[in-house]
């Protein structure tokens, strides 16, 4: 370690003469101490004496020099053991001049516990591995993790519950009555089932779900062979849900293990988004925003994140990215050398990758135009309408309701929900409305209402602390009606009449409560608020009004299709259970079904999507 004297200017020239050509790491210091910035460097003399003897030097970069106090090396072997060192000090001590990821979290994990003599059971798992079981993942975040876990409820009825409770039940919980559960606590299920259904599960969470759905489809048929056809009922169903899964996942071409990292830079403010892929599966994405210094690029960006954000993480086996780094193959070779195996970093890729770098970008772009749209805009809105409404605290959940149709036909009922970041479209519903009198708004709303709250009141979700109704007292009445049949009485209901001009902004707000009514105006935020949430669930029941209109009145089906005989479409409708899986098919997952060529597979996706 060299170090100048703190109480006279830093000589930088002649800190430089005395410095190793070695490969190592520098770190700048000020007067009082403070961290400044940390590099690293292939020649020691060359990189640090860069800062000092070059004319001109960007104004960050001057103004960071001006306050070095006294720096200090650490030599290296190789280039890479300085690049981890880099990072790990950049991780620890935060320097001020230096891109930071602000990202401490480990990678969640769905745990499935050893086949002991109790049921194995799955769950959100995040730490050490030091329970006896595996680990699947990791998943970009626990969100991710907790989807996946309500897919293995769904699908194949492992249990989740703690041990403890498991040891102690001497009849089924709620988890059972509501088919997420097979009740291996109380024997409701053969062991040798149990195990078959974990089996299941964990090939799904490998990504082997082509295997689980031949291996259901074959005891589907033997059921039906054996005329057990609810069971057969239910296994078909079961094909059909992981047909749909894996359309939704489904990555043709993709490495087994690949991260695609995305980045923009606007106003100051970073963006990096990766999509993660895991046995050919995407497990969705992750949007990053560092911490940025002046004059940083895209390419810097990316490599601080990646020597960063992988140094104590499970790496894939490529990484793709937007830019070009510099030393991209100095990057590659220490984080292989870290994962013990060959890692690759990839900047310019064709074909798949290139699409799905083009994905992260378009990710990464939205991501940060959301940031920079000023969240606060959306809090003081809420703000406002708390005032507005005088209440105690700030809505945290506002859903809003909307019916549409034509003249009666394909009733569709909508129901958005917004937040203080904004509309929390993953929470959205639609009702297709049915037994009721065409026409009937008032029926059409109460049955809706009653739809979505019983689930609720099930514990399947989370009640609004408002409910907009797009409508007068009537609607409101209605809502009011079922809120009080289910015993909720947490909920404002809150109506939404148009003005006698019909016009945006002069809407009056009829309180259920009391009925008392309120005209906010049209430049209150409050009102814009309001408008926006109003306007979002009349877009989202038309379109999804118009869908249904158009599936009902759509008379196109497999006999039609030249080339699709009684065997094979017996064969698709097995594999997809039923029409309506073969049409959300892609033509990848119609090529799966044996003698569907690629030809018949796109003639097929043709007829059912024009």
């Amino acid at each position: 370690m060299e170090t100048s004297p703190a109480t006279a200017p830093f000589d930088g020239k002649a800190f430089v003469r005395h410095l190793s050509g070695s490969p190592g790491v520098y770190r700048m210091i000020d007067a009082r101490g403070e961290l400044l910035y940390v590099g690293k460097a292939r020649d020691l003399k060359k990189r640090v004496g860069s800062y000092f003897l070059k004319p001109r030097l960007e104004p960050r970069i001057m103004a960071m020099i001006a306050q070095i106090a006294r720096i200090e090396t650490t030599l290296t072997r190789t280039e890479g053991e300085a690049l981890i060192l880099e990072a790990q000090l950049i991780k620890s001590l935060k320097p001020r001049y230096n891109i930071l990821l602000r990202d401490d979290k480990s990678y969640p994990y769905i745990f499935l516990s050893a086949g002991d003599a109790e049921a194995p059971r799955m769950s959100f798992h995040r730490g050490a591995k030091t329970a006896k079981g595996r680990y699947f993942g990791p998943f970009p975040s626990a969100y991710a993790v907790r989807e996946s876990l309500g897919l293995m409820q769904k699908l194949f009825l492992v249990r989740q519950c703690e041990d403890s409770y498991f040891r102690n039940r001497s009849r089924p919980c709620l988890q059972y009555q509501i088919k997420r559960c097979s009740a291996p606590c109380v024997g409701l299920i053969d062991a040798d089932d149990y195990a078959a259904s974990v089996r299941h599960a964990a090939l799904f969470l490998d990504g082997k779900s082509n295997q689980v759905i031949d291996e259901t489809v074959a005891r589907m048929e033997q059921a039906s062979r054996a005329l057990e056809f609810e069971k057969a009922a239910a296994l078909r169903d079961q094909v059909a849900t992981l047909k749909q899964i894996q359309a939704r996942h489904y990555v043709h071409g993709a490495s087994a293990d690949m991260d695609v990292l995305g980045c923009r830079i606007d106003n100051g403010l970073a963006c990096v988004s990766v999509l993660f892929f895991r046995n050919g599966i995407s497990l969705g994405s992750r949007d990053f925003f560092p911490r940025l210094p002046l004059d940083a690029s895209e390419a810097d960006v990316l490599a601080a994140f990646i020597a960063q954000y992988y140094l104590e993480r499970p790496l894939p086996e490529e990484i793709i990215v937007s830019h070009s780094i510099e030393d991209l193959d100095v990057l590659a070779e220490a984080l292989s050398t870290q994962a013990g195996r060959k890692v690759e970093i990839k900047a310019n890729v064709r074909a798949e990758r290139a699409r799905f770098l083009e994905l992260a970008q378009k990710n990464a772009t939205v991501a940060l135009a959301a940031r920079l749209a000023s969240r606060q805009t959306v809090r003081d809105r809420f703000e406002s309408l708390r005032e507005l409404l005088e209440l105690d605290e700030t809505p945290a959940r506002i859903e809003c309701f909307d019916i549409s149709h034509t003249l009666g036909e394909a009733t569709v009922a909508s129901c958005v929900v917004f937040g203080p970041e904004g509309a929390e479209k993953s929470h959205y519903r639609r009702f297709n409305i049915a037994g009721i009198a065409p026409g009937d708004d008032y029926a059409a709303m109460h049955q809706a209402l009653e739809r979505r709250y019983k689930r609720l009141t099930a514990g399947e979700g989370v009640l609004p602390d408002i409910l907009l109704i797009d409508g007068g007292k009537g609607q409101v009445a209605q809502a009011l009606a079922v809120l009080n049949e289910l015993g909720v009485t947490s909920v404002l209901v809150v109506g939404v009449a148009k003005g006698p001009e019909r016009r945006a902004g002069h809407e009056t707000l009829i309180l259920g409560d009391s009925g008392r009514e309120i005209w906010p105006g049209p430049d209150s935020p409050a009102s814009h608020l309001v408008q926006s949430i109003r306007d979002e669930a009349h877009r989202f029941a038309i379109t999804g009004h118009r869908q249904r209109r158009e599936k009902a009145r759509e008379k196109s089906s497999l006999e039609e299709i030249p080339g699709v005989g009684a065997r094979r479409r017996s064969a698709l409708l097995k594999q997809f259970g039923g029409l309506s899986g073969i049409a959300a098919a892609g033509v990848e997952e119609l090529m799966q079904v044996k003698g569907v060529s690629r030809d018949l597979a796109e003639r097929i996706y043709a007829r059912f999507h024009g």
